[in-house]
């Protein structure tokens, strides 16, 4: 298989148009969880500690809270058909891709600075059409319309 098929398949599966999530931002993610026939959604928020591969169809976030004083960190593919939604709580200023320093870190010391972003405009998400020109083939010329305007007429 060459690279420019693997490439469509990739780009075939994945979404449309997704949140620019960033490491340092506070995200509310909801996920499908099956049990049994029925679907439910489930949401996990955390701060996002770990963006992999972000313009791949294989594009995973690493999200972390901690809960009972206990950490829990889950992995999230960003294009995945069962993560429903991406919404973004709270962005903060980090100047790293990988905060994994926050595991080793408590109360205060694992605070993160907040900045101002426009919550509305960055939650909203437009699903943007792609359109592809149709393949002409090598010997038909392409063919110019000329629209007529009154005065020739």
């Amino acid at each position: 298989m060459s690279f420019s098929i693997l490439k469509q398949i990739g780009d075939a599966q994945k979404k449309k148009a997704v949140v620019d999530v960033r490491s340092g931002d506070t995200v509310k993610v909801t996920q499908k969880i099956k049990e049994g026939e029925k679907f439910r959604l489930q949401t996990f928020e955390g701060v996002v500690i770990r963006v992999d591969r972000k313009e791949s169809h294989t594009a995973r976030i690493v999200v972390r809270k901690v809960t009972s004083g206990v950490g829990v960190e889950k992995s999230y593919l960003i294009h995945s058909p069962l993560v429903e939604k991406i919404e973004i709580t709270k962005r903060s200023k980090v100047r790293r891709n990988n905060l994994s320093y926050l595991r080793e870190r408590s109360g205060k010391s694992a605070r993160l600075t907040g900045r101002d972003f426009d919550r509305a405009a960055v939650n909203d998400v437009k699903e943007v059409e792609v359109v592809e020109e149709p393949a002409t083939e090598a010997n038909e010329a392409p063919v110019e319309e000329k629209a007529e305007t009154p005065a020739e007429a």
